[in-house]
């Protein structure tokens, strides 16, 4: 794997010329109708060394007019929820099944087929300890499960390698406020499971 410095381990240490191959192609698709309508195409956020990875369905509005994942008022919650956990910038990143904004947000099955390759090298480049789904649909693209998301969130999936730890999507929470206290709930439970405590309220 063409991925820059690395360690002893092999484990890359800086972003090299294979993710950067892989972000412009990213960018520079056309092989969809979304291509048509997008601002930017939206590839990662954070570090390309993560201890994990957060995966969400697709772009919205404000993440199609940055071109970066989770910059909305989702992203807002979920960086407070990084925080609440303790993971250290250099620990995580975030993307998409999606790389780019469906019209009226609606989740786009075909453009998730078309986009899954590149979701498999991103993983493959990234190498992360655990992914964390957001929502449904990126539980299910993730995983053989069938479940409701809401049965499994908030606890590690058994023979998912590397490990799946399944949450709600961040927008759910705002909808209502039982699904908030499930948000928490379930991300101090991401907390205890990566083996730290959380240090202050999302």
């Amino acid at each position: 794997m063409e991925a820059g410095v690395a360690e002893p381990s092999g484990r890359p240490l800086l972003p090299g010329p294979a993710w950067d191959a892989l972000s412009s192609e990213i960018v520079h698709c056309t092989k969809c109708h979304l291509a048509a309508t997008r601002s930017h195409a939206v590839v990662f956020r954070g570090s390309v060394t993560p201890r994990v990875v957060f995966v969400g369905e697709a772009p919205g509005a404000a993440e199609d007019r940055e071109g970066l994942p989770f910059v909305g008022r989702s992203g807002k919650l979920l960086d407070a929820a990084v925080e609440r956990i303790g993971l250290r910038p250099s620990e995580y990143g975030v993307l998409n099944l999606n790389k780019c904004r469906p019209p009226r947000n609606r989740f786009d099955e075909l453009a998730a087929r078309t986009c899954r390759p590149y979701l498999d090298r991103q993983f493959a480049l990234l190498r992360p300890s655990c992914v964390v789904t957001l929502g449904a649909r990126a539980f299910h693209a993730l995983t053989p499960s069938r479940d409701p998301v809401l049965e499994v969130a908030g606890q590690v999936q058994p023979g998912t390698r590397p490990p799946i730890f399944p949450l709600i999507h961040p927008a759910a929470a705002m909808r209502s406020r039982r699904l908030a206290e499930r948000w928490k709930h379930d991300v101090d439970a991401l907390g205890r499971w990566l083996g730290r405590a959380p240090a202050q309220p999302v």
